[in-house]
């Protein structure tokens, strides 16, 4: 092997463009970690509505380390998304010396079973409002189910002024509604946007016009529906 010199040749070529190789490697890398690249501002693309600025604040200085070009953005994300009220956040470098970070704060739509709310994607999440807010009543991840059905039976509630304020569905996959004005529907575990478009048909004639408060319509019947009145059936 020692006197095969076209063979020392490309073993000296290999070895001479791995240490090539190693060193630009290395100077590379300790280009990269000079103070020279530091992180000089972390910019909101938006001013947050319900994410306190403090929280943000605290996640750049505990979370956010590196220069611009060492800086973990999927940690620095992670970090972000963590914080009340988030549902999500893109984070960009952005040239010379900053971070764009986008939160997409959520937007409620309802209170979820008494403790957490759900937003308007059917989402559920952790947070407190003051706003006044429908309520949901469903079983574990039935959220975006509740929240589908709710959009289409409000829609079918339009022609007589009425929008639901509270939605339940049971363990038995059953529906019932409660509108604004207090009286409950029972909508059943089929066919319910049929049902509710029949009431909402003879509802000016029939409900509207009774004299009597009316507290419960039960709408299971299949050609047509009972009336409880607040003190006495119908």
């Amino acid at each position: 092997m020692w006197d095969n010199a076209p063979l020392l040749r490309s073993i000296a070529n290999a070895l001479f463009g791995l240490s090539l190789v190693l060193v630009l490697y290395g100077t590379a890398r300790y280009v990269l970690h000079l103070p020279v690249f530091p992180l000089r501002t972390v910019e909101l693309t938006a001013v947050p509505q319900q994410v306190p600025t403090e929280m943000l604040e605290q996640v750049v200085h505990e979370q956010v380390s590196g220069n611009f070009f060492t800086v973990d953005l999927e940690r620095t994300r992670q970090a972000f998304e963590k914080l009340p009220w988030v549902r999500k956040v893109s984070v960009r470098r952005k040239f010379p010396w900053s971070l764009e970070v986008e939160v997409e704060e959520q937007v409620a739509l309802a209170h979820w079973n008494g403790t957490e709310l759900v937003n308007t994607h059917g989402e559920v999440f952790e947070g407190k409002t003051g706003q006044v807010l429908p309520v949901f009543v469903g079983q574990p991840d039935t959220s975006l189910q509740v929240t589908q059905m709710y959009d289409e039976l409000n829609a079918v509630l339009q022609p007589i002024r009425q929008q639901i304020a509270q939605i339940n569905l049971s363990p038995r996959y059953a529906w019932q509604v409660k509108l604004g004005s207090g009286l409950v529907l029972e909508l059943g575990r089929e066919e319910m946007q049929q049902r509710l478009k029949r009431f909402v048909a003879v509802y000016p004639y029939s409900m509207a016009a009774l004299g009597q408060k009316v507290s419960h319509v039960d709408l299971r019947y299949r050609n047509g529906f009972a009336v409880r009145a607040s003190s006495s059936k119908v």
